[in-house]
């Protein structure tokens, strides 16, 4: 019995050690960082990206289409299916008396055929590079529709997070002018101001609060937009966005525009068009040489003995109008897909150009914004507020120094989020690939 009740002790005092070891993990998870948990889904552009890239139904599509486009390849170059033919000769028996049958075998001679058709030399060859050619276009156009998903992203999580910041930014205006209020409301009562200017703090903060709500119906509205390009519900809920890395000082065109012409999708699409179309052309040339096909008969005449055939077909190329004119149509093509290339590129090139303009521009004036005009309206709105404490200058002044600074500083969101929508057509148009 003692060593019964010594081993139970024994198990209870390890259960305890375990429940404490237990609580211990539990506590040590629980005192884990923030930072190591994974950001929400709308904080940032990069949790946005990886999940449309998952879950958006436009691009699974493009996705699809592409890989149906690389399996095409094999069969471009295999040989066409050979066909087995049946023939029963003299099914009615009139040679060898009997009644009329399908039955093989009891008609007056049942032969099996095997027939395989054969291109003309090179022609699978080439048939199989064009579908490949093609294969690599749908890809560089897969890529290029990505690319331009991923652009749409950045550009609605950038309203998205401008609309966040205006809303903050109204907020604080609203609770500057609440502040006023009250300041306003106690001069009043020690008749040091006019009801009017009463009237004008609640009129102001009225209409700071009609901003605000349109605010934040313009953030439900970017919500729901950044929300159908991620594939998801309308009201989806979404974090508050964080900060974006900042801007880069200055950006060259000149490595921009060979980038462009390098590494672009859509160049690289028409670039594989081209020689899906050269490739289209040599073949139809290769239609001027016959097509053959061979084959093997089995006969097998009732009452007699088998035999084998061997035959050899050859396609005779007479229709000579009708293949010159698939040849020139071949040409062509060529000729529109050197072109179309041409086109893509310039079209890029010109997209490319007005981007890095308007980011030189936008640049310039957030230096002007965040460098002199800012710094002017806060001293302005600082010296009216110390001069209306004072007495010497009316309410209007101080209202009108707030609104100028809060409009500064909402000019200076705007111009930030335009720079940053520039920077990413110009990323998109160089070929970066997120």
């Amino acid at each position: 019995m003692k060593p019964l009740i010594a081993g139970l002790r024994s198990l209870r005092l390890a259960a305890g050690i375990a429940v404490l070891a237990a609580s211990a993990f539990g506590q040590a998870q629980d005192v884990t960082p923030p930072s190591a948990a994974a950001a929400p889904l709308g904080a940032d552009l990069a949790g946005l990206i990886e999940y449309a890239r998952m879950n958006n139904p436009a691009f699974a599509v493009d996705r699809a289409e592409a890989a149906a486009a690389r399996e095409r390849v094999e069969p471009a170059g295999a040989l066409p299916d050979p066909s087995f033919q049946i023939e029963l000769m003299d099914f009615t028996n009139r040679m060898r008396g009997g009644p009329t049958t399908l039955v093989p075998g009891e008609v007056g001679e049942t032969r099996y055929r095997v027939i395989q058709p054969l291109p003309a030399w090179g022609k699978r060859e080439l048939a199989e590079r064009a579908a490949g050619a093609r294969a690599e276009q749908a890809e560089a156009a897969r890529d290029a529709a990505w690319a331009n998903m991923a652009a749409e992203i950045k550009a609605a999580w950038l309203r998205y997070y401008a609309a966040d910041r205006e809303a903050g930014l109204n907020r604080d205006a609203l609770a500057l002018l609440q502040s006023l209020e009250e300041i306003t409301l106690s001069r009043y009562r020690l008749g040091l101001l006019p009801q009017q200017a009463v009237l004008r703090a609640q009129r102001e903060i009225t209409s700071q609060r009609l901003a605000l709500v349109g605010v934040e119906q313009r953030r439900r509205s970017t919500a729901s937009a950044l929300n159908a390009l991620l594939g998801r519900a309308p009201d989806s809920p979404l974090a508050a966005p964080h900060e974006p890395p900042p801007l880069p000082q200055a950006v060259t065109l000149g490595p921009l525009v060979e980038r462009t012409r390098a590494t672009h999708p859509a160049i690289a699409a028409e670039a594989r068009g081209i020689d899906a179309a050269r490739f289209e052309r040599d073949r139809t040339w290769r239609d001027r040489y016959p097509d053959f096909s061979v084959g093997l008969t089995n006969n097998r005449p009732r009452g007699g003995e088998n035999s084998w055939d061997v035959m050899l077909e050859v396609m005779i190329p007479l229709q000579q109008s009708a293949r010159r004119a698939r040849e020139r149509e071949a040409a062509l093509m060529v000729t529109a897909a050197d072109a179309r290339r041409a086109a893509a590129e310039s079209a890029l090139l010109g997209k490319l150009g007005s981007a890095y303009a308007a980011f030189t521009s936008g640049h310039e004036t957030l230096q002007l914004l965040r460098g002199t005009l800012t710094p002017q309206a806060e001293a302005t709105r600082d010296a009216t507020r110390a001069a209306f404490s004072a007495g010497r200058v009316d309410f209007d002044t101080v209202l009108e120094a707030e609104r100028q600074l809060v409009d500064t500083r909402i000019a200076l969101l705007q111009a930030d989020v335009e720079t940053r929508m520039a920077l990413a057509e110009i990323e998109k148009l160089a070929g970066e690939q997120p």
